[in-house]
This record gives C-alpha cells, structure tokens and sequence, in this order.
C-alpha cells in the first residue's frame, strides 16, 4: 500500500536530547573505523540523531524498517558539532512519490543544540519497497 501523499510537509516532533560526550564521539569514531584525538566530532556525527528521527517517523506510520532503503543522505552545517552539545533532530517529511510500486520519500531534518540554535541540517532519501 503507497504512503499517503498527505503526509509531505508534516513535521514530526523532536528526538529526546542527545547529549555529545568525548566518549560517546569517540566510540562513534570507533564504529567506523578510526581513533579520535578530541575536538569536533565527525562531520557524519549527526546521522545519530538523524536515524532516530526516521525511526520515530517511520514508527508513526506504521512503516517498517526492513522496507526501507537509504538512498542518499547530506548533511549542511552551521557550525561544528563539538562535545558538550546538547542536540535534538526534528523530522520534516519534504516529498513523496511513488515509482514501480515503491515510495520515494524525500526527509529533512534540522539538528539544533539546546537553546534552539539551528547546528546542522540533513537530508535523505528513503525508498520504501511496496509488497512483493
């Protein structure tokens, strides 16, 4: 069944604050493959917060994960995302349509630290696979 069109524009409500520590950078850094030495972290970091704010979008519709295909994703920063950070991502579904009986979904996510400042912005594409 396609994702209903309606759902373009919708802004989903924001992730729980994620704090950024040394250490949870660090075992970023670790996970894919490299050491940290301190200062910012990776410009890939906030993919954190960004597949947490799928995930909640994707549980809100009822959509599942083993349906989806992550396309693209680009991030847009404002400034660097250091340690000490306190960030919540905010989900906004940009655009949808539908090709072969999949759902291309088009997100946006604004990734602002605690006093509201706009820290980074995503973007991916989601491809949902329709039924077999």
């Amino acid at each position: 069944m396609p994702v209903d069109q309606s759902l373009v524009g919708r802004v989903f409500p924001p992730t729980r604050a994620h704090p950024v520590t040394a250490d949870h950078v660090a075992a970023f850094v670790a996970a894919t493959g490299g050491e940290y030495d301190g200062g910012p972290a990776p410009a890939t970091y906030p993919i954190v917060l960004a597949f947490e704010a799928m995930n909640a979008f994707l549980e809100a519709e009822s959509l599942e994960l083993h349906r989806i295909v992550h396309g693209e994703q680009r991030f847009a920063y404002e400034r660097p995302v250091v340690p000490g950070d306190e960030l919540t991502a905010t989900l906004t579904v940009a655009s949808l349509r539908q090709i072969g009986g999949n759902d291309i979904i088009g997100t946006t996510s604004q990734i602002t630290d605690a006093s509201g400042a706009l820290v980074c912005s995503t973007s991916a594409t989601l491809v949902h696979r329709g039924a077999a």
